[in-house]
Parts: structure tokens; C-alpha cells; sequence
């Protein structure tokens, strides 16, 4: 079968492996698509050789496991399945699900959409209708978006520097978008809308509280979209911080987040199990037409065109939202 594999920094290519073989616990996937995910841009771009990716799964299976119930061969699934860019993978039953049949196999990618369906959870509205700010409108910024909406949550802000992600935070359900630059100055609570900090408890010269939003998510993963999330929260407020920092160490102004006594809620999910029970319950949601989020993976590529993929994802050449690469040759 063909996997692709690192030769170095942002250079890869494709190699002849072993089909897996599987235990009587386990089944053999025969992957139709990997999604790619910007959290490993940065490990490829600093790739040795001989690393491989991919953790955005979905396929049909090849073959079952004596032991294994609930699937069949030719059954549509997805999951939680480690090193997909090759053609075929070995994934455990507890961490793999049934893809509806309604569904698309390019809108059942479901890795990220459990990620998302995490950190919704983690952020639910207090009170049906509440607003909320999202800095960051990529791919996952946007599936945050369609599921705030499907939460309940009332007006939602989206911030991002790209006209075409704010064209698209619209579409997919925020009520307004701004760039960096032409934020309304209520918007924003830091040093230059709270004035001089006053500690002695004689009250404010600004509405601490009605400046910003109570919640604010952050999508950007870049120090930049970090900092401008928490300038959005207002005192008491929360942010959530759903964008995966891993190209580096993040300074942050501990001052303004200390004084605006401010929650910081970390969105990502480690426990597996909680994260395939996820995964089953997002293609649920889809499939019955709660969460308003498919037809966004807008890019295939071809296992030779993994290194132009990435350059693509980073820059969002030509509408990139969501990319996958094709596995199954």
C-alpha cells in the first residue's frame, strides 16, 4: 500500500508499505479521506525525516476481527485513527463510528468536529441568547460558529483579519465580522478603554462589565488572535482557547487578564473515550440537520500533493477552508 512519509522540512513523498495486520480486537480501514489539520502545519514544516501525520480519518473497512461486533466489511466509518496518510489503517471498535448515511464521507471527518463539540461544551451559553465573540474564522472557527448558533447562543461576533472568513463567518451563522482594524472601541476592554487601573474598590471610570463580551472564544492559534481574545473579555468574563499553540512559547499580558478577573478555559480534550463518544454524537448531529455544518471541506488533494497542501492551508490560497487528502487509489 502507499503511506507518505517526511524526507525533512516541508518535503515529503509517498512509499510502498505492509497492508497492517490486525488483531481479532481490531479492524483494517481502507481510508477514503484524511482531513488536513492545521495543528500539524507546524511539525511539517519542521519535519524529520521519516515522520508521519494525519488523524482526520474516514474509510470503509476491509476486514473484522473475529471479536469485533457492530462492524461489517463495507461498513462507511470514521473515528479517532491515527496515521492516515496511508491507504489502509488499524482502528479500535470503542474509538470508531458509523458514518449516516445521509452523510458525505468529506463531511464525516469527524476528529475535528468532536474537538469542536468539546469545546461548545465547555462553553455553553449561560442563558439561551446570550452573544459571544470568536477570534479566528478557519475551518474550526467556523464549525465553532454553526455550533454556538445550534447552542443557542444569540448574536455572535466573529474577528478575523481575511475578508473571505468573515464573508463565510456570516454564512455560517455569525451576526457580524470585523477585522483587526475596525473593531468598535466598545468591543474591547484593555488599558486604553479601562484607563488607569484602580485598585482601591471606589469603583471605575469604565463599565468593565459592558465593555467586551462575557464569552469569547479564540480560533487563530496565532499570539496575535490570543492576545486580541482576551482584550474582547470583559471583567468576569471567559475565554475559551480552542486554537492549538504549538509553534512556540505565548506571552501574554497577565496583568490585564489578573486584574479583569477573567476565567481561561482550556478547550482541548485529552480523555479518548469522552472524544469518541464525541464523535458519534457530531455525526448525529449533522445527520439530522442540528449542526448546520457540511460542504466545507473544499479542497482534495492527491497523496503526491501532501507538501502543496499544507503550503495552501497556511495560506488560504484560493478560498481554502478545509482540505483532505484522497487515500484511496
Amino acid at each position: 500500500m502507499k503511506q507518505i512519509i517526511m524526507t525533512g522540512p516541508r518535503k515529503s513523498k509517498v512509499i510502498d508499505v505492509d497492508i497492517p495486520k490486525i488483531s481479532r480486537h481490531q479492524l483494517l480501514v481502507k481510508v477514503t479521506y484524511t482531513g488536513m489539520c492545521h495543528s500539524e502545519w507546524y511539525p511539517w514544516s519542521t519535519a524529520s525525516a521519516g515522520d508521519t501525520y494525519g488523524h482526520e480519518t474516514v474509510g470503509v473497512v476491509a476486514d473484522v476481527g473475529s471479536e469485533v461486533k457492530g462492524f461489517r466489511t463495507g461498513d462507511r466509518v470514521s473515528g479517532l485513527g491515527g496515521g492516515g496518510y496511508k491507504e489502509y489503517i488499524v482502528m479500535e471498535p470503542e474509538k470508531t463510528c458509523l458514518v449516516p448515511a445521509n452523510l458525505k464521507d468529506e463531511d464525516a471527518i469527524v476528529e475535528p468536529l468532536a474537538c469542536l463539540l468539546s469545546a461548545g461544551q465547555k462553553m455553553s451559553p449561560v442563558l439561551c441568547g446570550d452573544r459571544i465573540a470568536v477570534v479566528g474564522a478557519g475551518y474550526m472557527g467556523l464549525g465553532m460558529i454553526s455550533l454556538f448558533k445550534a447552542m443557542g447562543y444569540g448574536d455572535i461576533i466573529a474577528v478575523d483579519p481575511r475578508e473571505a472568513a468573515r464573508e463565510n463567518a456570516l454564512r455560517f451563522g455569525a451576526a457580524e465580522a470585523y477585522g483587526t482594524e475596525n473593531l468598535p472601541v466598545a468591543y474591547r476592554l484593555n488599558w486604553d478603554t479601562w484607563g488607569k487601573p484602580d485598585l482601591t474598590r471606589d469603583g471605575h471610570a469604565a463599565d468593565i462589565f459592558n465593555l467586551g463580551f462575557r464569552d469569547v472564544m479564540e480560533f487563530s492559534g496565532t499570539p496575535e488572535g490570543l492576545a486580541l481574545a482576551a482584550e474582547l473579555v470583559c471583567a468576569h468574563g471567559r475565554l475559551g482557547i480552542g486554537g492549538y499553540h504549538n509553534d512556540g512559547f505565548r506571552t501574554v499580558d497577565m496583568k490585564l487578564w489578573n486584574i479583569k478577573a477573567m476565567s481561561m478555559i482550556n478547550c482541548h480534550e485529552r480523555r479518548i473515550s469522552y472524544e469518541a463518544t464525541l464523535c458519534r454524537r457530531a455525526l448525529e448531529l449533522l445527520s439530522k440537520g442540528i449542526w448546520k455544518f457540511t460542504g466545507v471541506t473544499n479542497r482534495i488533494y492527491s497523496m503526491e500533493e501532501f507538501d502543496l497542501a499544507n503550503e495552501e492551508m497556511e495560506s488560504k490560497a484560493s478560498g481554502f477552508i478545509k482540505g483532505a487528502v484522497r487515500c484511496d487509489r
